[in-house]
């Protein structure tokens, strides 16, 4: 029984190796992650007798190098929750000490008195690899998506207050964005009213007609109402007044591009997985949520129940109980994807503003839920709390459920 406790961080490790009751095999030494430092790593634990685990923590990205060689090499990995390592970290330190030496040892402890606990990195398939890759950059780019839009929106304020109301943004399911297209050929309400009522309106309905917009004569009318009355504290004049309505609109659009491109490659990975019809099959999920929730999942077959998907979202309430006492009052634990969580809401309150699906089971569960959480909670704020966690505890048991019954029906295919 030996433990390789290795503390990662950008570039190099330190690592630890230890028997039983404290028996040092190898005190803490550092290691870059380069192929050469790697491969003399792997020539001293090829030197050792005995059933070897190794443990580190999870680091973003910085402890992928080490992970992959090491797994590829054959070894028993185990990749742990650093707020598991903090906590362990904690009980067994009263001092509270920690340093580069320190650390080490702590995770090869840990891997000593976990030994039969510890889980295998197993690895994910390539496609589930580069889904969650693809899903973790488009949130990036939808949060830049939101700052540029804030920024337009700021400028906007200057020469076209109350414009954005009457356009659309930027839509995932079709890529267009009304409100960008506008601005940029009408980027200032004195080009509107320099027009007259019917000269606006012939130039509206030729602008949508080229954009492949609805070529709507009530819409024209009631933009030019709206400049009218509305007081620009920009001049167009002013020399950098379009230059800075231009710019704002290219940087939202160079973003857009980027998400569409991303949403792109993810339904292509998508649609080749055998779950994807299942999951698109569910009521409220479009083209868009499909990707999202089987990028954020993953291959729902490393998950041993529909209670460990709902863990792994964050939605579990620990129990909470002592002697004849039993917690009811208790808050999620937050400890999973937040993305997830974020896009289960999504799709329950897309399937709430539609009419029920044929498969209305999570449909009238929300509102029987929903009816419940109104009689029995005043305050609103709770309320919508508690629908969140009824709304998006169903939808992920659901989720696993059917994917469980796909795989099944393949492997009962297969054989």
């Amino acid at each position: 029984m030996i433990s390789v406790g290795i503390d990662v961080s950008k570039e190099k490790s330190t690592v630890c190796i230890l028997k039983p009751y404290g028996e040092i095999v190898c005190r803490p030494f550092e290691i870059q992650h380069v192929k050469k430092d790697l491969e003399d790593f792997h020539n001293l634990l090829e030197k050792l007798d005995g059933e070897i685990r190794i443990v580190m923590e999870a680091t973003g990205i910085y402890h992928l190098p080490v992970l992959t060689f090491l797994h590829n090499k054959g070894y028993f990995v185990s990749v742990i929750n650093p707020f598991a390592m903090k906590k362990y970290a904690k009980d067994n330190s009263i001092r509270g000490a920690k340093t580069d030496r320190l650390d080490p040892m702590m995770i090869a402890n840990y891997g000593i008195d976990k030994w039969f606990k510890l889980q295998k990195y197993e690895g994910d398939e390539e496609i589930y690899a580069e889904l969650k890759l693809l899903g973790r950059r488009y949130r990036y780019y939808m949060e830049l998506h939101v700052k540029a839009l804030q920024e337009l929106t700021h400028v906007l304020d200057y020469v076209l207050p109350g414009i954005k109301k009457m356009f659309s943004s930027w839509n995932e399911t079709n890529g267009k964005d009304k409100l960008s297209d506008f601005v940029e050929r009408f980027w200032h309400f004195d080009l509107i009213i320099s027009m007259s009522l019917e000269e606006f309106t012939e130039e509206y309905i030729a602008w949508a007609e080229e954009k492949k917009y609805h070529r709507s004569k009530s819409k024209a009318e009631a933009v030019y109402e709206l400049a009218s009355d509305g007081i620009p504290t920009l001049s167009s004049s002013t020399p950098s007044t379009k230059m800075l309505v231009q710019e704002a609109v290219s940087v939202l659009r160079a973003v857009d591009s980027s998400l569409s491109l991303i949403l792109t490659r993810m339904q292509e990975l998508a649609k080749s997985l055998p779950e994807y019809s299942t999951v698109r099959e569910m009521g409220g999920v479009g083209d868009v949520l499909a990707v999202k929730l089987i990028a954020e999942i993953g291959d729902v077959r490393k998950l041993h129940s529909a209670k460990a998907l709902i863990a792994w979202a964050g939605i579990d309430p620990p129990p909470y109980e002592s002697g004849q006492f039993i917690g009811s009052k208790r808050r999620i634990t937050k400890r999973g994807s937040s993305t997830l969580r974020k896009v289960g809401y999504e799709v329950m309150r897309v399937l709430k503003s539609h009419s029920a699906p044929k498969d209305d089971a999570v449909y009238n569960y929300i509102l029987k839920k929903e009816n419940i959480m109104k009689m029995n909670f005043g305050h609103i704020r709770r309320w919508k709390g508690q629908k969140k966690l009824y709304r998006l505890r169903m939808l992920v048991i659901i989720i696993f459920l059917e994917k469980i019954v796909l795989s099944m029906k393949h492997t009962i295919f297969e054989n």
